[in-house]
C-alpha cells in the first residue's frame, strides 16, 4: 500500500430519481477532488435511491435496474471519474442478461469500468439475488476490497476479504434512524430534518446518539481493528423513503480509530490521508497470523442462511 487520500460521502437522495443523484454525486466528487481525494466512495444504491423499493414488484424492479456496467447510470459514473480524473464508487440495482437482480456496487475510473461487487445478504426486496462472491483487486497501488452495508455485520465477511489481502474496505451502507428492540434506537422524527435549520440542535443529538452514530461506533471501529485494515464507512442523510438516516461518513483506520467523519446536517465528503504503517503495526494484523483454522469446522458446517434485518419490513411479508 501507498499513501493514498480517500474521501467518503453522504448525501440525501430521491427516491428514483437517477438524474438528481448523480448530480449530487458529480458535485460531491468535484469537492472531494478539491480536497485531494483519489477515491471517492458512495453509499448503497445511492444512484435509485434505496428502501423506497420494498414494495415493488419484479417487472418494477427489472424497470428500475440496469445493466452494469452497459447501463446509462455506470457510463455516466464514468464520464464523471473522467471528467474529474478520480475513482468514482456508487451503489446501484443491477439486472442481468438471465433477468436476475443484484443490489451492486460499481467501481469506476478515469479510464471506464474497473470492478463490481454484489451484496451477499439481501432483503430490501424478494427479487433481489445475493452476490455469491467477494472481491479484493488492486486499485492505485493499493489493495482494497468491498462489502455492502448487512454484509458487514457478520464478522466473517470482513475477516475473508481481509485475509483476502483488502488494505482498504470500502463500506456502502443505508442503515440507522431504524425500529429496533435496542435501548435508544429507533426512527427519528422526520419534523426534527424539516426543522433542521432553527433547531439543528435535537436533530444532532438523535444523529449522533444510539439512533446514528453512537450504534455505529459499537461495532464499525471493531471491524476495522480486529482484521488491521481502514474501514470506509459511507451512508445517506435525510430523508430515505419512509426514514430519516443520519450520515455520519467516516473513516477509520487499522487500529479502529476515525481518521476522518462527517458532523453537519447536510450533503458533504470528508477525506482523509491513509498510510502503509498502521497495517502492520495494528492488533488486528497480528490477530489474524495468530489463527488455528484446524479449531474453526463449526464456522463452515452447512446451515440454512436466512437474512433478517432488525426492522420489520413492511412489505413482503
Amino acid at each position: 500500500m501507498r499513501d493514498i487520500r480517500v474521501a467518503t460521502a453522504q448525501f440525501e437522495h430521491r427516491d428514483n430519481d437517477k438524474s438528481f443523484n448523480l448530480g449530487r454525486i458529480r458535485e460531491l466528487t468535484r469537492n472531494a477532488v478539491e480536497q485531494g481525494a483519489e477515491i471517492v466512495s458512495f453509499h448503497e444504491c445511492c444512484i435509485p435511491a434505496y428502501t423506497w423499493v420494498q414494495p415493488l414488484s419484479y417487472e418494477q424492479m427489472l424497470d428500475v435496474a440496469e445493466p452494469v456496467p452497459d447501463g446509462p447510470s455506470t457510463q455516466k459514473l464514468i464520464e464523471i471519474a473522467r471528467e474529474f480524473k478520480v475513482v468514482v464508487m456508487a451503489g446501484l440495482f443491477e439486472k442481468d442478461s438471465a433477468g436476475k437482480l443484484y443490489n451492486t456496487y460499481a467501481i469506476v475510473g478515469p479510464d471506464g469500468f474497473i470492478t463490481k461487487y454484489r451484496k451477499l445478504h439481501t432483503f430490501v426486496n424478494k427479487y433481489l439475488t445475493p452476490g455469491d462472491s467477494y472481491n479484493v483487486i488492486d486499485l492505485l497501488g493499493c489493495r482494497v476490497g468491498f462489502l455492502i452495508c448487512y454484509d458487514n455485520n457478520l464478522p466473517e465477511n470482513v475477516r475473508i476479504t481481509a485475509m483476502m489481502g483488502a488494505e482498504i474496505i470500502f463500506m456502502p451502507h443505508v442503515t440507522c434512524g431504524l425500529p429496533s428492540p435496542m435501548p435508544g434506537r429507533g426512527l427519528i422524527d422526520k419534523k426534527l430534518w424539516e426543522n433542521r435549520h432553527r433547531d439543528p440542535v435535537r436533530l444532532r443529538q438523535e444523529c449522533e446518539g444510539p439512533k446514528g452514530r453512537g450504534w455505529l461506533l459499537r461495532w464499525l471501529p471493531a471491524r476495522a481493528w480486529e482484521n488491521g485494515v481502514y474501514a470506509v464507512f459511507s451512508n445517506p442523510i435525510g430523508v430515505d423513503y419512509d426514514t430519516i438516516k443520519p450520515g455520519c461518513a467516516m473513516i477509520f483506520d487499522p487500529f479502529g480509530e476515525v481518521l476522518a467523519q462527517n458532523h453537519t446536517l447536510e450533503d458533504e465528503v470528508v477525506v482523509a490521508l491513509l498510510t502503509p504503517e498502521p497495517l502492520q503495526q495494528s492488533s488486528g494484523w497480528r490477530y489474524r497470523k495468530a489463527r488455528r483454522p484446524e479449531l474453526y469446522s463449526k464456522l463452515v458446517e452447512p446451515q440454512e442462511s436466512v437474512t433478517l434485518p432488525g426492522w420489520d419490513l413492511k412489505y413482503g411479508k
